[in-house]
């Protein structure tokens, strides 16, 4: 065991509660006792790696394997960089201080494209060859699991190999593995093992994959080179979320994160099909876990933590079917200790004033929708599927009941937006106003307008539409910066340039490594944070690649292009995402197969895998 960051370090960086470690719930298994070793990696400071439910998942799933001992590690803030570099320190875990070289691998949450710098700084400051190509034998196996991973191209240089889908399942396979492996004296080397990996369902290999290209610069093909390397690798799913087991106890951090309280998952997926939405196609599809099973789950959490408040969290908590008897179950269990029940965000077609009254019995706060879009006819196109009406009905009752502020989020950029379409955001915001007017019979509610700007994503139905350039972003930003000039109306938006060098990535292909190499060696790194975003470093990077950013970002693609993604399966149909992209061309909606008929995205045919309502599945059981 190696020493943590000794004090005259951390008194002269800002939160030195970021890197002490040592938190209650951290768990530290002795050596003798440890046959592999594995660093949970996040890119991004502590404060926001704490608040990532997977990271809490995995950390407390590995540590339940014997002979397995997890460990984390945060990006360290550029402070604490500095002062590593001149020392010559390298990066360590929380817990141990063990080097990142000195484990048996290396795991990186992929949450968002703009952390990929962070990913090479850290193997960098943990002692670790940035090239898979250049790791020996005695190097740990770098791999990342998460939302991007469903195009890890760009990565493809710099991991060993990549987790396709919900982790519970193929880690222990995998840790299984590589103690098997160990114990036959490591034969064939790292080669091997890496083999051995492949043949694992859900594991790709990077360079067991040759790519070709036709000479336009677009895909021609994605061979494997390993025999047991699929051509097609297809994602891990949890078909039933109540067989693998639910951290109750983590850990509780000593200073504040983003998210700083009891994370309750209640099921996984989401069929709405907004067109825009990268996780609600790979995520699919919807099983929720059993209401029973959550009520001991937050009584547990409750219990070991010490937390005073429980987020209910999902892609889309309000559609879970059980909500409000659950969240009722569990403010009358918990009110006399002063624990309240949150909710993300509430959907404007199902709102129910009762539950946000319920929710907010403990502490009373601002209201949050998502419209997405301003005008109905974008809304179809995205398939929202809410009205104007359902946003006025939702913040008419709320104001009847005496709340005076509202949080809206929107898009720009969407395909086929027109100026009047980023007008009618304005206009929805302030009907918004306006309603409070009419309920209350005097003004003074306060509208908070939250704009992010549409990044196209792989597996949705908008994959092959290119994003607005900067130009025209930032027009668009202002044209409704204009129009929201109202007292009362807040509006928050982000510079336009990160969200291009996000829509490179996100449909780009593994040439784009040396552009990453390139960009991380000019002091690229914490890309999702303003104030350390270089624009002109990352538009020398990636032209001295020899690669232009609109071929990934504004280019439209064409119905038959290979896209540099597709070996990588959710078990999505390409079919069924192009008629759903046709279907947004002529502002066609698609109803929620939870609800209705199948829709045909083929996921729970080709996955094998079914729907988990626990509402329905009761109405089903007390009729038989």
């Amino acid at each position: 065991m190696k020493e943590l960051l000794p004090i005259d370090i951390l008194s002269r960086v800002q939160k030195p509660a970021r890197y002490t470690g040592g938190e209650f719930g951290s768990i530290v298994k002795p050596a003798e006792a440890t046959e592999v070793t594995i660093a949970l990696a996040f890119p991004d400071v502590y404060e926001v790696g704490m608040s990532y439910l997977g990271f809490k998942i995995l950390y407390h799933i590995l540590n339940s394997v014997n002979g397995v001992a997890a460990e984390r590690v945060y990006a360290p803030w550029v402070d604490l960089e500095a002062q590593m570099r001149a020392k010559g320190l390298r990066l360590g875990s929380q817990e141990t201080g063990r080097s990142l070289c000195d484990f048996s691998f290396v795991g990186f949450t992929l949450q968002y494209e703009l952390s990929y710098t962070n990913i090479l700084n850290m193997l960098d400051l943990g002692g670790i060859p940035l090239l898979a190509e250049q790791r020996g034998e005695a190097e740990p196996f770098v791999i990342a699991g998460g939302p991007c991973v469903y195009n890890p191209e760009p990565l493809a240089d710099f991991v060993d190999f990549f987790i396709v889908g919900e982790g519970e399942e193929v880690m222990v396979e995998l840790m299984d593995a590589c103690k098997l492996w160990q114990k036959e004296g490591k034969p064939g080397g790292r080669r091997e093992f890496l083999s051995r990996a492949a043949a694992i369902k859900g594991i790709y290999v990077p360079s067991f994959y040759a790519v070709s290209y036709n000479d336009d610069g677009t895909v021609s093909s994605v061979c494997p080179v390993n025999e047991l390397a699929p051509a097609k690798i297809e994602k891990r799913v949890i078909k039933d979320l109540a067989t693998v087991s639910y951290p109750t106890a983590p850990i509780v951090p000593f200073g504040e994160i983003v998210h700083d309280r009891i994370m309750l998952e209640v099921f996984r997926g989401c069929t709405r099909g907004c067109r825009f939405c990268h996780a609600g196609m790979v995520y699919r599809p919807v099983r929720e876990r059993r209401p029973e099973l959550l009520k001991r789950l937050a009584r547990e959490l409750v219990d070991n933590t010490g937390y005073n408040e429980i987020s209910l969290v999902s892609l889309s908590t309000a559609d879970y079917s059980c909500l409000a008897p659950l969240i009722h179950d569990l403010i009358e269990e918990l009110k006399e200790e002063k624990v309240s029940v949150s909710l993300p965000s509430l959907r404007v077609d199902s709102f129910s004033v009762e539950l946000a009254k319920e929710v907010q019995a403990v502490r009373k706060s601002g209201l949050t929708f998502a419209p997405e879009a301003g005008s109905q006819r974008m809304r179809n196109v995205i398939n929202k599927g809410v009205t104007e009406e359902d946003l006025m009905n939702a913040v008419s009752a709320a104001f009847k009941e005496g709340w005076t502020a509202v949080k809206l989020y929107f898009m720009i950029g969407l395909p086929g937006e027109t100026d009047e379409d980023v007008l009618a955001i304005a206009a929805l915001a302030k009907a918004v106003q306006n309603k409070y007017q009419e309920v209350r019979g005097h003004r003074g509610a306060k509208v908070t307008v939250s704009v992010s700007s549409f990044v196209p994503k792989p597996y949705t139905p908008f994959q092959w539409q290119g994003q607005d350039d900067i130009d025209e972003i930032r027009r668009k930003q202002l044209l409704l910066k204009d129009a929201l000039k109202v007292k009362n109306i807040v509006y928050q938006y982000h510079d336009a340039v990160t969200s291009v060098i996000e829509g490179v990535f996100a449909r780009g292909d593994r040439r784009l490594g040396r552009a990453l190499l390139l960009a991380w060696q000019r002091g690229a790194r914490f890309d999702g944070w303003s104030e350390h975003f270089s624009y002109a470093r990352w538009l020398q990077a990636i032209e001295e690649s020899g690669l232009d950013k609109d071929f990934y970002a504004v280019r439209n693609r064409g119905e038959k292009e290979l896209f540099p993604w597709e070996h990588i399966q959710p078990a999505v149909s390409r079919a069924f995402l192009w008629n759903e992209y046709r279907k947004s061309l002529r502002e066609e909606l698609t109803e929620d197969c939870r609800h209705g008929s199948c829709s045909g995205c083929g996921v729970c045919q080709q996955l094998d895998v079914e729907i988990i309502d626990w509402k329905e599945r009761s109405s089903h059981e007390t009729k038989a």
